[in-house]
């Protein structure tokens, strides 16, 4: 991520364009995240209906529950290979 300029060396017309610039971006990036979460969905959907099927009940579901939870309350900081805006400071 780009450190932020000197505010007081901007016009105006500077600060609205890099505000535009930075919206345009997020949202872009909010778009593609919103995608891979579908993605992600739907492979987990046929992963637990694949387990369902070999073997059966709700106990399945609870198996891949519990690990997705494990891992969401493991983690720490941004996604591998990300770095942490905070390592830079």
């Amino acid at each position: 991520m780009d450190v932020l300029p000197d505010f007081s060396s901007l016009s105006d017309e500077e600060l609205r364009r890099l505000i535009d610039e930075h919206v345009a971006e997020e949202e872009e990036i909010s778009y593609r995240r919103r995608l891979l979460h579908g993605r992600i969905d739907i492979l987990r959907a046929e992963l637990v209906d694949r387990i369902k099927r070999r073997h059966g009940g709700e106990d399945a579901q609870l198996a891949v529950d519990i690990e997705r939870l494990t891992e969401i309350l493991a983690h720490k900081g941004p996604p591998p290979g990300l770095k942490d805006d905070s390592e830079e400071q």
